[in-house]
């Protein structure tokens, strides 16, 4: 007897989860192992006098955060969280990281038991140990594997169909095969990794580099102050997550597209970028400038910044200093040269 289709959920649908949502949309229709109908949680809002979920369920095209793009007609946007996951095989996570503690406490035994899920969320937040994963937030609230998906994925020229890369990071290589199925278009190519902790880190410190990089563009420091910006944030990406990941950490995992790639579209692209350009060039709060020009979308580099800072300073290493100094926190590192390089570039 077949297996039942596996029914898909997408948790969010801002910019980036409308993107996606087209993407699986249209893939679900294709590819027997998955249910049809795909759907989509909406935090409910008003746009031009009529509910968002309407304007979606109706006109299939979310107006406000992904204008000028049809999404499938299989594609249902569902208000109440609750009814969306019921009975949910699979999750795709995609939500303001700062919201998903609220998001996971609503709707834990909601899924099957056996459900997976996948995370694209680009955050992290802090735990008694310091760092604490999104994927182990949803992980340990939920009872449920986890699996991350990050690249420089830019969600309108996603959505439009022009050529990228992404990672998926998954701890059970199976998992993270069934998500690259879900997932991957010939224009949306997917490569699955199992070094998945180094992945989500990626997706969340690089957010701190391109605000980083958005200061010199206000500031008219020139491309080549940015690219060494955005070198030395590589750099300091690298030796963040040495010392708080806690498995192998793969220095190829950074050549992947959720690495290197990311980084460099979101330094240049990405509205981070762009706010902390305007930052330096108006000296309007982050606040003021989040509202006038996101359009109602959040954004991760300043508060990751905030939480790095704390989950730094809880460990002693504020000083840069002691990212090298202390004694076995970067036995990881491949050899006694590449620490040295690290230790003359942090300091």
């Amino acid at each position: 007897m077949a297996a039942a289709p596996l029914k898909v959920c997408i948790v969010g649908s801002g910019n980036w989860g409308s993107a996606v949502a087209k993407i699986i949309g249209n893939n679900v229709r294709k590819l027997q192992k998955f249910a049809s109908t795909v759907k989509m949680w909406v935090f409910e809002e008003t746009v031009n006098g009529r509910k968002l979920t309407d304007i979606i369920n109706n006109d299939h095209e979310n107006v406000k955060y992904l204008p000028g793009h049809k999404l499938p007609e299989n594609v249902v946007a569902v208000a109440n969280l609750s009814e969306a996951v019921q009975d949910a095989d699979l999750l795709v996570f995609v939500i303001p990281h700062q919201f998903i503690h609220r998001i996971c406490d609503e709707i834990t035994g909601r899924v099957p038991k056996d459900a997976l899920g996948i995370t694209l969320i680009k955050g992290i937040d802090e735990g008694p140990e310091g760092l604490k994963l999104i994927s182990d937030i949803i992980r340990e609230k939920m009872g449920i594997d986890i699996s991350v998906l990050m690249g420089a994925n830019i969600a309108n020229e996603v959505a439009a169909g022009k050529f990228c890369e992404t990672t998926i990071g998954s701890k059970i290589m199976e998992n993270g095969l069934l998500f690259k199925e879900l997932l991957q278009t010939p224009n949306f190519r997917i490569t699955v990794v199992d070094d998945a902790d180094t992945v989500e880190l990626c997706g969340a410190l690089k957010n701190i580099v391109a605000v980083g990089a958005g200061f010199c563009d206000g500031l008219l420091c020139g491309d080549n102050t940015k690219a060494a910006v955005i070198r030395l944030g590589l750099m300091e990406m690298i030796a963040f997550a040495r010392i708080f990941c806690k498995g192998q950490v793969s220095t190829a995992t950074f050549l992947e597209s959720c690495g290197v790639a990311d980084l460099i579209t979101t330094c240049y692209g990405g509205r981070n970028r762009k706010v902390a350009e305007a930052f330096a060039r108006t000296g309007k709060t982050i606040e003021e400038l989040e509202k006038e020009m996101l359009n109602g979308q959040k954004l991760q580099g300043p508060q990751t910044s905030a939480e790095v800072y704390r989950i730094l300073k809880q460990k002693g290493l504020l000083d840069k200093k002691e990212w090298t100094e202390k004694p076995g926190e970067l036995q990881s590192m491949e050899s006694q040269k590449s620490r040295h390089d690290l230790k003359h570039d942090l300091t």
